[in-house]
């Protein structure tokens, strides 16, 4: 991901550059990663070549360097290329420095064989000592979203551990007197952003601050390389003070990110935080004209003039505060669910926890093998048992959520339970909370490939792994029955044939399932380690075993299961058969057996056509989205994926927080992901949850309606089309009124008044007339 980071950018430096990465396996198995590896490969013509260079020599003359590495052809032959290129990139890997050894030292934290500091199976973020949390690369190389998810959730361990001493040392940020400038003639400073190259190296930045000069009411402009450094905000401050700004406009990225951070920027400069503008010249401007500069410097040069022109309309807005219902609702009761209500709960807070089916547990009631040795059910019981115990957790089976009201830290839920002998009788119940959780999980993608449900002994790996436990599991039916006369050892099949990617990266479902290659090597060595005489092999495209989870993939080598490659372009087809002469997976052929399954695969890369004859046929099928999260996203309000998983607020920025405001989201709701990163993400929402319920009060949002008595008909429009119930007209009122704390801004008022009775603060009328008049002139 890295690498491709990388020939992206180098490409949107320069379009000549011809990118090509050398791999053995692509790893995308992140959120969008998949996605990411596709739009480089078609959209920006980086290269990809599966193949170990095996040289590198400089070229005498013009220095360029002359790599050979070796591929097949397709009928199987192997050749050796000798290509040039002017650079080499080489990807490497991470490891502690010297300094974070020492400190690991002076701690006294255990480290693993590679120096870091590896948390315990399940209990993310713990190190060797009680009270020492470990976040981020230093504990296992990761990615960004990864890390910032693990620091929350290092963070949330810490917050319960001191929850009994919460608010005794905190101190509020004192801010100067707000400046009066309602007398004053509008004083405008623009900073305009380079975002490095994001904005800089297709905009002219310069052109722009020389045009935004000439702006009516700009006093004072200049560029930044990131606007958003903590020394440019200090910039900013002395330049308000210095140069009497009482506007400013700041031409950088999304509002979204960053917007509070400038208002906060000058409040410090004794102005009020709504004499700020934002234009966005990145994702509206720069992202979309790469290949046009001139374009892009243009529409900057509009952008930026809009924003100067609403920006000399400006007015002070002032926020009002709410106070806060110190309560959560955690929606799903699996493993992320259990989880965030723990965490919360521990926190010093009470948790609703809503779970739609009869029992706690969710997908982890289908795990039954764990990495090392250990035993998710006993996790599972555990964890159970500690939500039953609590007695801040309210848990509500068979519960469903059918209504949602209410704003960040007042929400209003309505839920049906099933109760009564018969179940058929549904009572509702109104919850009164703070903050809501999503953690409604996900669920196994049902094959429709490979003979599924049509060839006896072919199966998944979540009926497999129920086998290995002891369970029988009827392809048929989904049922399982205890094997009280069969132990595990006694019943395994003499050979198994595991096949990767089922269901997932293809058109249906372009995405990585993530946990799919660490299930099939965790399984094959269970296998092995029962049965070693068993032969097993795993048909894969890419073996995603990402950090420490290598270690198993090379123990699985080592215990003898063997590892063949397939093209997408050519899956292994599987067939039954009444009898067949086997052909052994092993190197030492044994004697003829009859098998009920023929595997036939086209190995990679030498595209080696082999048949393997098997006694089970073991699908590594996906993870797909709950069914029901459009219904919720309905409900909340909340975005999701193309697949139909949750989309986050910000992919690194705000892993686990949605763009509406109180809600949060974890566990396979957010994407799949193995049961230590569930636990990891469920306390990072946790915390994000907890940083809200432990405020008294909450700041309203200062973008409200307004109504003029004197234009409104009374027609009631409002009324109707108010999501929040913000909007009052009783009989006999002349004109609508607005409740402001309910009203959140959402300006669906707006539109539907016929005769601009409504205006919404921040954004009245004359302001985006302001606008519209200069992007026309």
């Amino acid at each position: 991901m890295y690498a491709t980071k990388e020939a992206d950018i180098a490409r949107e430096h320069d379009a000549a550059i011809q990118p090509t990465i050398f791999y053995m396996d692509i790893r995308a198995f992140g959120k969008g990663f998949d996605a990411y590896i596709e739009r480089a490969e078609k959209e920006q013509g980086v290269r990809y070549v599966r193949s170990m260079v095996s040289a590198v020599k400089e070229i005498p003359g013009s220095r360029n360097l002359r790599l050979l590495y070796a591929t097949f052809t397709d009928d199987g032959k192997p050749v050796t290329h000798e290509e040039e290129f002017d650079m080499v990139v080489l990807s490497v890997g991470l490891k502690p420095t010297e300094a974070t050894l020492e400190t690991a030292r002076r701690l006294g934290i255990s480290l693993n064989e590679y120096g870091f500091a590896e948390a315990p199976l399940y209990h993310p973020t713990e190190s060797s000592r009680a009270g020492i949390y470990v976040a981020g690369a230093f504990g296992e190389p990761k990615d960004i979203p990864e890390t910032v998810i693990e620091a929350s959730c290092a963070a949330s361990q810490a917050s319960a551990l001191l929850a009994a001493a919460r608010g005794t040392l905190t101190r509020e940020a004192v801010y100067p007197p707000e400046r009066d400038v309602s007398e004053e003639e509008a004083r405008v400073g623009v900073f305009v952003c380079h975002c490095g190259i994001n904005i800089g190296g297709v905009v002219n930045v310069p052109d722009v601050v020389e045009y935004v000069k000439t702006l009516p009411n700009v006093v004072y402009a200049e560029r930044n390389l990131y606007t958003c450094s903590q020394d440019t905000q200090i910039k900013i401050t002395k330049t308000v003070l210095e140069q009497g700004l009482n506007r400013v406009v700041v031409a950088s990225c999304t509002p979204r990110t960053h917007e509070p951070l400038f208002q906060d920027t000058i409040r410090q400069a004794g102005l009020n935080p709504h004499l700020f503008e934002l234009a966005n010249i990145r994702e509206q401007d720069a992202w979309v004209h790469r290949a046009t500069p001139e374009v892009a410097t243009e529409k900057a040069r509009q952008l930026v003039t809009m924003a100067v022109a609403k920006a000399r309309r400006l007015k002070p807005l002032q926020r009002g505060t709410f106070d806060v219902q110190h309560q959560a609702l955690v929606i799903g009761g699996g493993l992320a669910g259990m989880t965030a209500a723990l965490s919360i709960a521990a926190q010093g807070f009470p948790v609703y926890l809503v779970e739609r089916k009869a029992e706690l547990g969710g997908h982890l009631r289908h795990i039954y093998i764990g990495f090392n040795g250990s035993d998710p059910q006993k996790v599972l019981t555990e964890t159970i048992e500690r939500v039953s115990n609590e007695p801040r957790i309210t848990v509500m089976l068979e519960s469903d959520v059918v209504e949602v009201s209410g704003y960040v830290g007042q929400f209003r839920t309505t839920v049906r339970a099933k109760d009564g002998v018969g179940k058929e009788h549904r009572s509702t119940t109104e919850l009164v909370h703070g903050v809501v959780v999503v953690a409604t999980g996900g669920q196994e993608i049902t094959p429709k490939t490979y003979g599924y449900g049509q060839l006896p002994g072919v199966i998944t790996q979540r009926e497999f792994e129920a086998e290995l436990s002891g369970r029988q599991v009827d392809t048929y039916t989904g049922t399982q029955d205890d094997l009280s006369t069969c132990l595990p050892d006694t019943c395994l099949p003499p050979s198994v044939v595991m096949i990767q990617c089922v269901g997932s990266r293809n058109d249906e479902h372009p995405y990585c399932s993530r946990i799919c290659c660490s299930q099939a090597i965790k399984n094959a060595l269970e296998t092995k380690r029962r049965s070693p005489e068993t032969q097993v092999a795993i048909l894969y495209r890419d073996i995603r075993s990402y950090g420490f989870r290598e270690r198993l993939y090379r123990e699985a080598r080592r215990a003898g299961v063997v590892f063949l490659e397939y093209d997408p372009e050519q899956p292994p087809v599987v067939s039954g058969q009444q009898s067949a002469i086997s052909i052994q997976l092993s190197a030492v052929s044994g004697q003829p057996s009859a098998k009920p399954l023929r595997v036939e695969v086209v190995v990679q890369p030498d595209k080696e056509a082999v048949t393997l004859e098997a006694d089970r046929v073991v699908l590594s099928a996906g993870i797909e989205a709950q069914p029901g999260n459009e219904a919720l996203s309905r409900l909340l309000k909340l975005p999701l994926t193309a697949e139909g998983f949750f989309l986050e607020a910000h992919v690194k920025l705000r892993p686990v927080d949605f763009a509406a405001d109180g809600v949060y989201l974890c566990g396979l709701a957010h994407s799949p992901r193995a049961m230590d990163e569930t636990i990891a993400q469920a306390k990072a929402a946790a915390v994000r949850a907890v940083a809200l319920l432990a405020k008294k009060q909450l700041t309203a949002t200062p973008i409200i309606a307004t109504v003029n008595p004197r234009l409104c008909a009374a027609c009631g429009l409002c009324v109707e089309v108010c999501p929040y119930g913000a909007r009052r007209l009783e009989p006999g009122d002349e004109y609508a009124q607005v409740v402001d704390v309910l009203c959140q801004g959402c300006g669906a008022c707006v539109v539907a008044c016929p005769n601009k009775a409504s205006q919404q603060k921040g954004f009245e009328f004359l302001q985006v007339a302001a606008m519209l008049d200069a992007a026309l002139a």
